[in-house]
This record gives structure tokens, sequence and C-alpha cells, in this order.
């Protein structure tokens, strides 16, 4: 199974501006079972001011485009998340896209972040766990500021989950624990985790790029820099049930 993380740089420009780079980029990269972009890029995490009149709904365009990318492609997209516009309520919404362009998981963010960030005053929060199947395996959905909570991860792990997928808007001020928390929900859940952080600068803020590929045993498989890049990686998509199956330090658990 090969996988890619689009590493956006992010810069104040227009919405329709950062779709289009998205696009480029995306159409870029080599064959894929899976390609992964971050958080909020259409118009920057940071740019709070934007995201009540550039929200808009699952049916909306900046989706239909990467629809078609998905059937173009042949491949599956979680389109990173994008300011979600359903009845009045704006979400944090990750979508992840089928090779024939449907929408398979929609995940809306949880943990709103609310240090330094205006996110929990503007939006609504999610409160669905969503754990999905995928040709490669059960595959649980978070955003950013939901791996600091490590009962979420344990909560898509007791549902079967293997897979962990997240696109981030991580800033670079808190990098350390950036790359802590992507190994350390990975290993204590015997779980891939691949995610897919925000690069640039955004409304004053630089993110902290080091999109990650994380194997079950907590072993960095790929890792981005902090500029703009495509992340990349050849994964066994078995390993995780493999090593649930050899040592499931998980089956020992007191508390449950």
């Amino acid at each position: 199974m090969k996988v890619s993380s689009i590493q956006l740089g992010i810069t104040d420009r227009a919405k329709d501006d950062n779709v289009r780079h998205a696009l480029d980029i995306l159409d870029t990269v080599s064959d894929c079972d899976l390609i992964l972009l971050p958080e909020i890029w259409p118009c920057g995490y940071f740019s709070f001011e934007r995201y009540q009149a550039e929200s808009e709904s699952v049916d909306g365009p900046t989706v239909a485009a990467f629809a078609q990318k998905a059937v173009e492609r042949k491949c599956h997209i979680l389109m990173g998340s994008f300011v979600e516009n359903d009845r009045g309520n704006i979400y944090n919404t990750a979508l992840l896209l089928d090779p024939e362009g449907n929408p398979i998981v929609r995940y809306r963010k949880i943990h709103l972040f609310g240090y330094q960030s205006a996110e929990r005053e503007i939006l609504t929060p999610g409160r669905d766990v969503v754990v999905a199947e995928t040709p490669w395996g059960l595959s649980g959905v978070s955003t950013c500021y939901d791996l600091r909570f490590p009962e979420l991860f344990r909560l898509m792990s007791d549902r079967g989950a293997m897979f962990f997928l997240i696109p981030s808007a991580w800033p670079m001020a808190r990098l350390d624990a950036w790359r802590l928390f992507n190994r350390a929900r990975a290993h204590e859940n015997l779980a891939y985790l691949i995610s897919c952080n925000c690069a640039g600068t955004n409304a004053g803020t630089q993110y902290a790029g080091h999109s990650m590929i994380v194997d079950p045993m907590g072993q960095v498989v790929a890792e981005g820099g902090e500029e703009e890049e495509v992340v990349t990686a050849a994964i066994d998509p078995t390993l995780a049930d493999s090593v649930r199956k050899e040592f499931s330090f998980l089956d020992n658990r007191v508390f449950r």
C-alpha cells in the first residue's frame, strides 16, 4: 500500500487560489492508494475571520473538485478538513473520499482548540467517534488537537481501527509535542498513524510541517521537513493485525 501526505505550504491567499494550488500538487503525486491533505487549508487555519464567509456544505465546489480527482486518480483522498456549513452551524470537517468520489467518512473535529485560537468560539464541536471500513482495514479519523486526547484514539482502537488518519495545522512552536504524540498514539494502540500537517506561515503563525507516517511499533516510516512537500511511503497494511496477534498488550488492560 502506498500513501502520500501533501504537506501544503499555507499562505494568506484567496481560497480559490489555495484550491487550485492543492489540486495542482495532487496531480504531481505518483500513483497512490491514499492521499491526505492538512487541516483547514482552503483558507488557512489561523484565518478565523474568513471561516464564516468561506464555509460551504459537503455538496459544495471544493468537495466536488476533489471527488473528481479521486475518480481520475482511482484512489482514496482524505481531503484534509474544511469549514463545513450545515444549516447555519459551522464545523471543522474532514472527508475521506473513495475512488468513485463518494464521501465514506465525515469527521467533525471533537476537540476544538482554545489557546491563542478562536476555533472554539466560532465552530460547533463534533460528537461522533468515526471508524470506517476501507480496503486496507478499519480506519479512524481525527484532527490536529485531538492528538492530545489519547482516550479518543483508544475508543477508535476498541472499535477495530488499525489506521489513524490525521489532518492538522500544528504550529512550529509545539513541534516537539507533535512528533511525540504522532509516535505515542500509534504505538500505544498498535496502529498505523498517517498525519498531514501544514507548512508555511498563515496570519503570522508558522506551521510545523513534519507530516509523519508511523508504524504500529511507533517507528517513523517517513517524515517531512518544514517546507511544502509530499511525504510518501509504502507500508504493509497487514502489519497492525500481525503485531496485535503476536504481542497485544492491549489484551492485558485492567481498566476498560
